[in-house]
């Protein structure tokens, strides 16, 4: 929708490149003062609101030292105000601060429709239901002492004119450190550096994929086990740590306010998500580990399993070979798969399917409610989805001009309408190819196992086995072709999953979507599709379609005419989809967790003992912060993503291990880097 802010936006784009003296005088390179906690310039006066890291200029390529001195001169120009410093432990490396003054920031929180106080709140409070247990439920809150409630405010979308019509008692405290970080993302983000041509170049992203900048970031209030010593620090960042993110605190609250405020409102809509999905799947794992007692405790009396095991009636039942070469055996022989398989299928599951399908129906209705509760309260309602403001990639290649269908007013875009349907349909095109490609997977894997059963059937029989007793009545041709058949599937999904990654990332980039929501929408359909197949279409094979089509006796039928199709146990195929879906979900949990939780825990402790070692300066808050490991330029894309496949699998059988995943997030957002791109700061 055309708006003033459209004007406003175009004109500040407007930039022409300008000769600049080899050492630009509007950056001034200042020593660090010792404050290693500071949040502020040296004059102590002027806030940080985010931070640049190069390499220092006499040491760098012309071009790139060129491109720098544009890309200073242009923030300048756009109001910001900096202040440059070598780092402490590396001599090459510069950090440049950032600070938006004040009618910076009003003007782009009126750009970005910033919800600001206007007056306190004087209606009632609703009482709570638990007012009366306050004695016993104040022990799960945090500690009010540290994380005091706030003061709720009547809201209004900020405006430069009326500043006199909102709240504002201290300038410096008016606008939150998550506010002022995206807001300088906003700028940085959309502040031109070149032009050549008709082709306008900006965005901080381009400068730090081509190397000019090695990092941009805002900075934490403090470290997050340590509590600040400068006097005007927040300590939000410690606060959090130990009323939330600490392993004593496992059974506290979340103080959401807080983490909405520091990290802003995405990831405190996450982290609500996450708590909420958590306590309701608590629900679920109690039935479910109830049916599993139930079902180890009935194994042994169940009639199924009574019936195969008994010689009268399972001994003189005889089967018909389960290949070409192998021997006629009795049912009694599956006495002790027989028995396992009633540990999963019995009533209680039954029970436990009943459950799950009011359970999820009550899961979605009780979120919605939730959510509203927290769309009024972190006052984010009347969001409206035309305010987003066009993504900077999107804009950078705005050439051809259309008229609106809908305002009438002439606007830029970027591609025609016959250059949009090629695109959608490469795009189209490519995710069929790639699905096609996964289920060539799995046919690849599915005569796998029907190649290796002859083979574990014939070697498992004939050969004794130099294994524990109690281990190798387990060891079945089914069951070996499932584990092997499963680990394989497992390395193929995940090679496959790497790939499409990129793939899709790229269909989406070339598709240049308008707005980051439209990003994240056309990016999540992607992701979706692919990722469904790919997990789930083995075990669906193993749950339809093994075993449908085996012939009869004497007639059995072959795959390529030359493998006999494999048939499931006589039980049914239910132990080898549980088999298969512990090793493809429990594998990639532990692999997602090694890779986002472990490594980079190694690396910061690795790089923080080398630093103790082989220095004992004094390390200022922004360089402390840029060793932290830098956090996914999608945000929060793959944590939603990866809840979505397995954090039900955890929880669901084992909620020790679900309140385990719930810490690894919790220390894993609070030793990232701060994110550059989203509501808040990390």
């Amino acid at each position: 929708m055309f708006n003033k802010y459209d004007v406003m936006e175009e004109e500040e784009y407007e930039f022409h490149p300008v000769d600049l003296p080899s050492e630009p005088c509007f950056s001034p390179q200042v020593g660090f003062n010792d404050k290693p906690d500071s949040l502020f310039f040296n004059d102590g006066v002027r806030r940080i609101d985010f931070v640049l890291a190069y390499e220092d200029e006499d040491k760098k390529e012309y071009e790139k030292r060129h491109v720098f001195q544009r890309r200073k001169a242009s923030l300048m120009k756009m109001g910001m105000e900096l202040e440059a410093t070598q780092s402490v432990l590396d001599e090459k490396l510069m950090f440049l601060k950032v600070h938006m003054p004040w009618d910076v920031l009003c003007t782009y929180a009126e750009v970005l429709h910033i919800k600001l106080p206007i007056q306190p709140n004087d209606m009632p409070a609703r009482p709570s239901p638990l007012r009366f247990f306050s004695c016993i439920t104040k022990h799960f809150y945090p500690d009010e002492k540290l994380i005091s409630k706030e003061s709720e405010f009547f809201t209004a979308p900020f405006e430069k004119d009326r500043q006199d019509l909102f709240c504002i008692k201290d300038k410096d405290l008016f606008f939150t450190p998550s506010m002022r970080s995206r807001m300088a993302y906003y700028i940085l983000s959309r502040a031109p550096y070149d032009i050549r041509g008709n082709i306008k170049k900006f965005g901080i992203t381009k400068l730090l994929d081509s190397g000019v900048y090695k990092a941009a970031y805002p900075i934490h209030d403090c470290r997050f086990n340590v509590k600040s010593q400068e006097p005007e620090c927040p300590n939000e960042r410690y606060l959090l740590y130990e009323e939330w993110a600490h392993p004593k605190s496992f059974y506290k609250i979340q103080p959401l306010d807080l983490i909405r405020n520091y990290y802003g409102e995405k990831i405190g809509i996450y982290f609500a998500w996450l708590g909420f999905y958590t306590r309701m799947l608590t629900w679920a794992a109690v039935v479910g580990i109830g049916c599993f007692i139930y079902g180890y405790y009935t194994r042994d009396t169940s009639t199924w399993s009574k019936e195969v095991c008994d010689p009268d009636i399972g001994g003189k039942i005889v089967m018909c070979p389960q290949c070409d070469t192998c021997q006629y055996w009795t049912l009694n022989s599956t006495c002790n798969t027989s028995k396992n398989l009633c540990i999963f299928d019995n009533f209680g599951t039954l029970v436990f399917a009943v459950f799950m399908s009011v359970w999820v129906t009550l899961f979605l209705e009780f979120w919605k409610r939730y959510q509203a509760e927290l769309e009024y309260e972190w006052d984010t309602v009347e969001f409206l989805e035309q305010e987003e403001p066009p993504r900077p990639e999107y804009e950078a290649k705005c050439i051809y001009e259309r008229k609106n269908p809908i305002t009438g007013v002439k606007e830029k875009v970027p591609y025609t309408a016959c250059g949009r349907c090629v695109r959608v349909s490469i795009g189209m095109t490519t995710v069929i190819f790639w699905i096609m490609l996964i289920l060539a997977s799995v046919v690849a894997i599915t005569v796998y196992r029907l190649a290796v059963f002859f083979t574990f059937s014939r070697e498992l029989r004939n050969t004794n086995l130099t294994i524990a007793e109690p281990i190798k009545e387990y060891v079945t041709p089914q069951m070996a072709t499932s584990v092997t058949a499963s680990l394989i599937s497992f390395v193929v999904i995940m090679i496959l999953n790497i790939l499409y990654e990129r793939v899709a990332i790229w269909i989406t980039d070339f598709e240049l979507p308008r707005t980051k929501t439209d990003y994240e929408n056309s990016l999540t359909l992607k992701m979706f599709l692919f990722q469904f197949v790919n997990y789930y279409s083995s075990c669906f094979y193993i749950a339809f379609a093994k075993g449908k089509a085996v012939g009869h006796p004497g007639k059995p039928v072959y795959l390529l005419g030359k493998y006999r199709n494999e048939e499931c146990d006589p039980g049914g195929c239910l132990i080898e989809l549980t088999t298969q879906l512990a090793i493809i979900m429990g594998g990639k949990a532990i692999w997602n967790n090694i890779q986002e939780v472990l490594i980079p825990w190694l690396k910061n402790l690795i790089y923080r003992h080398c630093v103790h070692v082989t220095s004992e300066k004094v390390i200022p808050r922004w360089e402390q912060d840029y060793q932290l490991q830098p956090s996914s330029k999608l945000g929060l894309f793959y944590e939603y993503l990866e809840m979505g496949h397995d954090h039900c699998f955890h929880v669901g059988h084992d909620p020790t291990a679900g309140l385990l995943l719930v810490f690894l997030r919790l220390h894993q957002q609070l030793a990232k880097r701060p994110q550059q791109q989203y509501l808040g700061k990390m």
